[in-house]
């Protein structure tokens, strides 16, 4: 299985070369027997990366330790979930997860797009071959999966503990379906521009690729968020590491994009905007990638240093080169047919959300990089810490969550003053009752009074728009509130979608709000049944025991929660002890819609009965992940398909 694995690599990589060159050739002529033999290679492709991708699941699974990749990322006591994990866990099975992904996308933009985009299809595939090129170029000549070693362990290394868990299994494979979606719409974007054809046939090809790709970046960000918060062990989700904000940089600049669509769809303006955040986008993934694989950043999530950076240094500068160029020479087809009007309309709220979020990928761009770029210019690295990235992002951050409710507030070209006043004197009414009702409750701080405030409007001024929507429709179809609801956002599921989006991303920032600004935190030692307090909580040692797992030592720390003089519950936080890694800390987590209970084992003595605990009140996370929750939910109902297309 492992010669077959590596021998589909081998054909693959020919046969991507050729359809590239037959793409570009047969470009003028879509039905040529060219054009027709190219596209029969692109699923050739895709069947040579599925054989490859089963034959590294094999040997992963059936523990073939000759492999250095299965020796190194599996053993004999990791679980068979893991173990299929161990697929993405390193850098050469990432990169071939990548291409698989690649390939059996190109298969699906090919079967959509045969009848439907005659004209941009070539060019597309073209590009999207070139792509897969690169990346079997990588697993053949730098790194590949399949690499033997001279002599059989009779054990692997194992899976790094980190991990171990139900998030990291998940995180890494949406977030790279997410990046890999991505390349669809620069393709199409790029086939347009090639072809001349910068109408609004390209936007309704990428139309669902592009909600797909952004869900997916979504959830992987939400999942990774979580994976930090209940694994390293530090009591927070967000730590502005390099890895994440290179996770981070393409779902703004995703998020500016398909808002920039909606405007050039509607109005047929921001045409340059729509081009150059979708070619930013797809080259923020590949530098993503090439940040986690060269070395140049520290980090947990790094793949550490290798070889590989240079090569992906070069494909984006091919990309970024390419991209300026065809944007600089069609220029003449890039011009809006209108300009902006009013500063009161939804056109320009759009205009300035993408000048907001491309301001925050700026600065992320380059908190990032100041490590590495000082020390390349003064032979020093100027330390970049969270101080840094709060500071430019939640001024511009709290912007953007404004113009969520001023934008559903204004109307197309042109808001009226009548109309303005009644579109927000609700939303105003109901900020202003809550910031007092809240500064009663005993809470202060600017900023984060600031950000609840926003949020609040915000869910108002949707609520209202969307109420007011729902209203007629009952109206009209004679029907009740809530089956309006159902019946008006199945027929209207782009702008509903959107608004339950929207939803979720204001519960979100409500999270963010109450788990940064109101935290309590404390570090005790306690002996066995002694008591440490914070907040409204007394936490009762109760001891420490000790577990053999397969391939580890688990010692727990327990503890009662006691809260109005009352036990509500217990909480253990556990530290797992290997043979062939660094412990790990297991957190203990209670949660309510009000606050987390978080308890971090540090250190102990299992035979005094003696721990060292930080415990954190977090107050509100858990509406961090309902939003994320809400998010996915407003994405699957704008990706969902209308009865025309069912029936057709």
């Amino acid at each position: 299985m492992i010669y077959i694995g590596y021998q589909s690599l081998n054909i693959a990589l020919v046969l991507s070369l050729y359809a590239s060159i037959l793409f570009f050739t047969a470009g003028k002529n879509p039905f040529s027997k060219y054009a027709a033999s190219a596209q029969r290679a692109v699923f050739a492709v895709a069947g040579l990366f599925i054989l490859s991708s089963i034959s590294l699941w094999h040997a992963l699974l059936t523990r073939n330790f000759q492999v250095e990749y299965v020796a190194h990322y599996s053993n004999r006591a990791l679980s068979w979930f893991y173990t299929a994990a161990a697929f993405w866990a390193g850098q050469a099975g990432s990169l071939l997860f990548w291409g698989l992904l690649l390939a059996i996308f190109s298969t699906v933009v090919l079967l959509q797009n045969r009848r439907t985009n005659p004209e941009l299809l070539p060019t597309t595939m073209g590009i999207l071959s070139v792509t897969t090129f690169f990346f079997l170029y990588l697993l053949v000549f730098v790194s590949s999966p399949f690499k033997l070693s001279p002599f059989i362990p009779h054990d692997g290394q194992g899976l790094n503990p980190l991990l171990q868990n139900p998030q990291m299994v998940f995180h890494p494979p949406t977030l790279y379906v997410g990046f890999v979606g991505f390349t669809v719409p620069f393709a199409f974007a790029m086939a347009a521009l090639w072809n001349r054809r910068f109408d609004d046939h390209w936007l309704t090809a990428i139309r669902r690729w592009t909600l797909f790709s952004w869900l997916f970046l979504t959830i992987g960000n939400i999942l990774g968020m979580q994976w930090a918060y209940v694994e390293l062990g530090w009591g927070g989700y967000w730590a502005w590491d390099p890895v994440e904000n290179a996770s981070l940089m393409p779902w703004l600049t995703g998020t500016a994009f398909l808002h920039s669509v909606i405007v050039q769809e509607r109005k047929g303006m921001l045409k340059r905007w729509t081009t150059s955040l979708v070619v930013l986008t797809f080259a923020l993934t590949i530098f993503g990638t090439f940040v986690t694989r060269s070395g140049l950043i520290s980090s947990v999530h790094a793949f550490g240093v290798s070889n590989l950076g240079p090569l992906f240094l070069g494909f984006l500068a091919l990309i970024i080169t390419f991209s300026t160029y065809m944007i600089v020479t069609r220029s003449d087809i890039l011009k809006s047919k209108r300009d902006i009007s009013s500063w009161t309309s939804k056109e320009s709220s759009f205009l300035l959300n993408n000048l907001l979020f491309l301001a925050v990928t700026i600065g992320v761009f380059v908190g990032t990089l100041m490590p590495s770029l000082s020390e390349l210019f003064r032979g020093e690295q100027m330390t970049v810490g969270a101080e840094f990235f709060n500071r430019m992002a939640v001024p511009i951050g709290i912007g953007i969550f404004l113009l969520i409710g001023l934008c559903t507030a204004f109307s197309w070209t042109k808001t009226s003053t009548e109309k303005l006043w009644r579109n927000l004197l609700f939303p105003s009414s109901a900020a202003i009752l809550f910031l007092a009702l809240f500064l009663l409750g005993g809470l202060r701080g600017f900023t984060a009074l600031l950000s609840l405030v926003i949020a609040i409007f915000a869910i108002a001024v949707t609520i209202q728009d969307y109420s007011r929507g729902v209203r007629v429709f009952s109206r009209q179809q004679n029907i009740s509130f809530l089956s309006a609801i159902v019946s008006l956002t199945k027929k209207r599921k782009r702008r509903y979608g959107g608004y339950i989006v929207h939803l979720g991303a204001l519960c979100f920032l409500i999270g963010m709000t109450g788990s940064s600004a109101f935290t309590l935190e404390k570090q005790m030692t306690v002996r066995k049944n002694g008591i440490m307090k914070i907040g409204a909580y007394e936490l009762q040692f109760t001891g420490i025991t000790r577990e053999q797992g397969k391939d580890r030592f688990i010692d727990s720390a327990h503890f009662s929660i006691i809260k109005n003089k009352q036990v509500i519950g217990s909480i253990a936080s556990e530290k797992h002890l290997f043979e062939n890694f660094q412990p790990s800390t297991e957190v203990g987590i209670r949660s309510t819609l009000k606050e987390d209970l978080y308890v971090i084992l540090a250190d102990y003595d299992i035979n005094a009965q003696i721990a060292t605990v930080g415990v954190l009140v977090n107050p509100l996370v858990i509406w961090i992940w309902i939003g994320g929750t809400i998010m996915v939910l407003g994405t699957l109902v704008a990706l969902s398909p209308d009865k025309k297309e069912i029936s057709g």
